[in-house]
């Protein structure tokens, strides 16, 4: 070989690099967001699964972070499934004994440090043991969870961007759904109600 078929090579590559990283970039994005969603819906299957199981009122919230500083909120990717509320106790390890009881958590910051999620109504549900949403004490629950990533860009059902930002619809039922709002088809399963 010689140095101009090197030379060939390395600009060929460069143009495929430059044309491909933006398109790889938007798929990074829509991946973290896709990681989140799958996430949060694994942790509300979990706590309705576990309501279930012990017959008894399982809540999952998100919270801020899993330090003792820790306090329920309605935007972040972190979340704790427990029986009691964890509140200034995130950090305690999973215990049926100990309050606050946690069953598990999971920190937004494993997988997912660009998405962004967004509770509409409260940062908590609550699952009574027929998995059902319930409202000990008149408390309200989170309806649903937006998934988005604005460093990435923004959502394509809003104003036509780039990323595939998805939602997450919890039923009165207990059912947990998530949809793409992009989708208009309404015969396609992925379209949000």
């Amino acid at each position: 070989m010689s140095l101009i078929e090197v030379l060939i090579g390395l600009v060929i590559m460069a143009i495929l690099m430059a044309i491909g990283l933006p398109n790889m970039a938007i798929w990074l994005n829509n991946s973290q967001i896709r990681t989140a969603g799958e996430t949060m819906l694994a942790g509300l299957t979990l706590a309705r699964v576990e309501a279930v199981r012990r017959n008894q009122i399982v809540r999952f919230q998100l919270v801020s972070d899993l330090t003792a500083g820790c306090v329920i909120a309605q935007a972040g990717t972190s979340w704790v499934v427990s029986i009691d509320d964890p509140t200034g106790a995130c950090d305690q390890a999973p215990s049926d004994a100990a309050a606050p009881r946690i069953i598990q958590a999971r920190s937004g910051a494993e997988g997912t440090t660009r998405a962004v999620v967004a509770a509409a109504t409260a940062g908590t549900v609550h699952f009574n043991g027929l998995g059902r949403v319930t409202s000990p004490g008149g408390a309200l629950n989170m309806t649903q969870l937006a998934i988005s990533n604005p460093k990435g860009g923004t959502c394509e059902h809003v104003d036509g961007g780039d990323m595939r930002c998805l939602r997450i619809n919890i039923g009165i039922g207990g059912e947990a759904r998530m949809c793409d709002p992009a989708v208009a088809d309404a015969t396609d399963p992925r379209k949000c109600p």
